[in-house]
């Protein structure tokens, strides 16, 4: 898998909550609290194991996560990243 030109990732991230940042996608969620940061962060560890590729997630503050991805084996971003990106978003719509 080789990771994708940063002008496609771009366009193909356009409109939503994800950028581009330094050759990874990042996304920030902010919930009410720190309880809900921490069921932010399992839900999304949970699909990362389903999908077989897993993000940083950093929560920081009392209820902030920052989401990072990309495939350090092909120096950045994927298509695995982009699809884990989108299911990401739609756990996270509800």
């Amino acid at each position: 898998m080789s990771s994708l030109p940063p002008a496609e990732i771009t366009e193909r991230l356009a409109g939503g909550p994800w950028r581009l940042d330094d050759g990874v996608i990042v996304r920030d969620v902010q919930v009410a609290d720190f309880t809900a940061a921490m069921a932010v962060a399992n839900a999304v560890a949970q699909a990362a194991e389903v999908a077989g590729h897993h993000p940083d997630i950093l929560v920081h503050g009392w209820n902030r996560v920052r989401l990072t991805l990309s495939t350090h084996s092909a120096g950045g971003v994927t298509d695995a990243d982009l699809a884990l990106a989108a299911t990401i978003d739609a756990l996270l719509a509800g």
